[in-house]
């Protein structure tokens, strides 16, 4: 078993497949909307955006999934005391804060979405999926933006 402090290699592949994942989830949701969501709002056409998503899943899941896990592992590299994750005293310690924050408001819109706003859809409430999507989206770059502040040592 690699040991996650010690092992430069365990490092670095944890940093590849979580910006694997990262390129999936970012990717497929810029394409969802800018793409297809104003299709789908010009149409007036739900089947639009549940169509992709339908296919979306099976990568776009798994992705987050792997984001999850190797950020943990990252955020615990960095940080090995988890309650250091939350002492907003450094500048890793904020990054990781805010990126526990947007996962939770990710989850979030997306268990309202697949409970509540999906069922539920029609071409006359498409315009709240559409904020969903155009939510998340912005989290996703969010979620990059403090990955980026984190190795980086900040965004300016």
């Amino acid at each position: 078993m690699f040991d996650i402090h010690a092992s430069p290699a365990l490092y670095r592949i944890l940093i590849a497949l979580h910006l694997l994942g990262a390129s999936v989830w970012i990717g497929g949701h810029l394409v969802l909307a800018t793409t297809l969501l104003p299709r789908a709002l010009r149409n007036r056409d739900p089947s639009i955006i549940l169509d992709f998503e339908k296919g979306f899943e099976r990568i776009g899941l798994p992705s987050l999934l792997l984001q999850v896990v190797t950020g943990l592992l990252l955020a615990y590299r960095w940080l090995p005391e988890i309650s250091a994750w939350f002492s907003l005293d450094s500048n890793v310690s904020i990054y990781v804060a805010t990126k526990l924050a947007l996962l939770t408001a990710t989850l979030g819109l997306a268990l309202n979405a697949n409970f509540r706003v999906i069922p539920n859809i029609n071409r006359d409430n498409l315009h709240v999926l559409a904020w969903h999507i155009v939510l998340v989206t912005i989290m996703s770059i969010g979620f990059l933006l403090a990955g980026v502040a984190i190795r980086t040592g900040g965004l300016f």
